[in-house]
């Protein structure tokens, strides 16, 4: 890498330091580079490396310092940084102070196999530990950091880790690899062979290669589905929507691309659940960008149809467990409520609190789990509620009678709401095919009737009006051919909206007609400017299918208008795993070019994008239109 040898005094102090460690030193990759050798050959499969002179601030002008990790043919290497701050002077980490990583042990030019002045390094690390990876991996048994330090000293302080070789075995693919193709897979259950395995990404812990495609064919026996659950997919940092990811994992119900859409991960996501409705699953990973990221390792089972499995058989809810200070009486009453809803079984219920509409008993203590399949989400609408009350004003329900509703959330349940009192709750939408609800009536009256609850496990997320699209898991299209116009809501409006959730919403006008949206009403959850470090929930407008620059819309707004710039117009709502809002209602309606010209429109402030339009101008162009239609009673389209 045509590097000079770094100082005596600072080789010594650095041999030093890591006299401690399994270290072969001498040997350079490259003889212009001072190079430090961690190897398993020694018999030690972990230890620690860490910058010149840490924990004191590495010297400056550090030209080239190789650490090179070799493991075992069947092994690769795991890096994890304890402590970084490597000063950053600059925002691409190529030039002053960096730490280059070359994670592929082989030559993409003329050079010999290994690392060396003709090899790619696949990423370069600077700034301090936000900035740095989780952990690194090798694609091969060898990986190798390049660090150099500039000219000017500066007080950080550099990096320490740990390393250790891991055996690559351990993240094959239990599947059979279809002949002839790098990573398609094919899943069967037969006969006398386990019925669950796992799945990984190309090269996966390491980051997956660029322009791949890789397929995971599920073929389950009759009167079997198949569950499916990413325990971590990392993709690309960022809450983008998916559709305007290069890199992404598309979930079929079906034998082909052409079957429903189950689900769309990008991002990073964890613990994520999908339950087929028949025999037959495909999975499909596609990767087309620059920025590889870590993968996604998955789990599979194959069921029965009615089957629900073990852990959730033998549970005897985490949930009621947790509740204490209800006494013996609690088990004599939960045997007689605890109760599971399949939508295999029903699409719809109801369910209600011990000798509705009667007053319950008091230590009263109910669980009911519910499990949907492929699209669907569990909804609960609240049609009758009154709970005893301990004070006058409720402060905290913990301390009362209450309904507690659970979720799944990065594969762990979490509780979502609770509810005391007689204010009958809005409607609740589950985040996957799982949501469970607990029940606690420590007290009673005989004014307290109890809850009247009507169960649906729904494939529309409670959204009515334009034609729902299969592929993708919740989109919905308007076309001003079929609705001139009409109204459109957030999922499970005027219910708090799901976590976890991306639905797009497709205007299309027919040729010099505009779509315009007056939202009436506006509650996303978020922070202006409503981006990932806010952990904000958003609503985003776009004059393209694909589009990651115009701007978004979140928190409680009076008043938000828009006027797409062409005959199109995508909307995009997007929720995360925290807070929750009731979302957003808006009227719709698609108007000629030579109505919205004679209306002043001022420029939005993202390149034209969308419009936001005068409240007093188009408050009185509708007023205009409905006259039009009243006196004339014909469209103006």
């Amino acid at each position: 890498m045509g590097c000079n040898n770094m100082k005596t005094s600072t080789a010594l102090i650095l041999l030093l330091h890591l006299s401690l460690h399994t270290v072969d030193e001498g040997l350079a990759i490259n003889p212009g580079c001072s190079c430090i050798r961690f190897t398993s050959t020694h018999g030690k499969e972990r230890g620690t490396f860490s910058s010149p002179d840490y924990p004191r601030a590495y010297p400056a002008r550090l030209d080239c310092l190789l650490y090179t990790f070799l493991a075992a043919p069947h092994e690769i290497v795991e890096l994890v940084f304890t402590d970084f701050d490597i000063y950053k002077g600059h925002l691409d980490c190529i030039q002053g102070d960096y730490l280059k990583v070359y994670s592929e042990g082989g030559t993409h030019g003329p050079g010999p196999p290994g690392v060396n002045e003709y090899s790619a390094w696949s990423r370069a690390l600077c700034g301090s530990r936000a900035d740095a990876p989780p952990a690194l991996y090798s694609h091969g048994p060898l990986l190798v950091l390049e660090f150099h330090t500039g000219e000017k000293a500066t007080n950080a302080t550099g990096f320490i880790g740990s390393y250790r070789f891991i055996d690559r075995r351990n993240f094959e693919t239990d599947g059979v690899h279809v002949p002839d193709t790098w990573c398609d897979y094919v899943f069967n259950s037969q006969p006398n062979r386990p019925v669950y395995g796992r799945l990984y990404s190309p090269r996966y812990p390491s980051s997956y290669p660029s322009n791949v495609r890789c397929t995971y064919h599920f073929h389950a026996r009759q009167h079997e589905r198949i569950k499916l659950v990413f325990e971590e997919s990392f993709l690309q940092k960022g809450d983008e929507s998916c559709l305007n990811r290069a890199d992404i994992i598309k979930v079929f119900d079906g034998r082909s691309a052409a079957a429903p859409v189950l689900a769309m991960l990008c991002n990073e996501i964890v613990g994520y659940e999908i339950l087929s409705t028949g025999s037959d699953l495909l999975v499909q990973f596609t990767a087309n960008s620059d920025t590889p990221g870590q993968g996604f390792k998955a789990s599979y089972q194959f069921q029965m149809d009615d089957t629900i499995t073990d852990a959730d058989v033998n549970k005897k809810s985490s949930v009621s467990e947790a509740i204490s200070g209800l006494g013996p009486a609690v088990s004599a009453a939960t045997s007689s409520c605890d109760q599971v809803f399949s939508s295999d079984k029903s699409k719809s219920g109801k369910i209600t609190s011990p000798l509705y509409p009667a007053p319950y008993p008091q230590k009263t203590q109910c669980h009911y789990d519910f499990y949907a399949r492929g699209r669907e989400r569990i909804r609960l609408v609240f049609e009758d509620f009154s709970l005893q009350r301990v004070t006058a004003s409720i402060i905290d329900c913990e301390s009362m009678d209450s309904l507690d509703v659970f979720l799944y959330v990065d594969g762990r349940l979490e509780k979502m709401a609770s509810f005391c009192g007689n204010d009958v709750p809005k409607p609740i939408m589950s985040n996957g095919p799982k949501m469970s609800i607990e029940f606690r009536g420590i007290y009673s009256s005989r004014h307290s009737r109890g809850f009247k609850i009507s169960y649906y496990f729904v494939e529309d997320y409670g959204i009515s009006t334009g034609n729902q699209l299969m592929e993708f898991p919740c989109a919905f299209v308007f076309n001003s051919s079929e609705w001139g116009r009409g109204a459109v809501t957030s999922p499970n409006y005027p219910g708090l909206y799901p976590r976890d959730t991306e639905c797009n919403y497709f205007f299309y006008g027919n040729e010099n007609e505009k779509v315009h949206l007056h939202f009436t009403y506006f509650d996303v959850e978020g922070v202006v400017p409503c981006a990932a470090v806010s952990a904000s929930d958003y609503v985003q407008f776009s004059s393209q299918i694909v589009d990651t620059e115009s701007h978004r819309h979140c928190g409680q707004l009076k008043e938000l208008q828009v006027t797409s710039q062409r005959n199109f117009l995508r909307v995009t709502f997007r929720s995360n795993d925290r807070l929750d809002g009731t979302g957003f209602k808006a009227d719709y309606i698609f108007l000629r070019d030579s109505v919205m010209h004679s209306i002043t429109m001022p420029e939005s402030d993202n390149g034209g994008a969308f419009h936001t339009s005068n409240l007093i101008l188009l408050t009185f162009a509708f007023d205009v239109i409905r006259e039009v239609y009243r006196h004339l009673k014909c469209s103006i389209f």
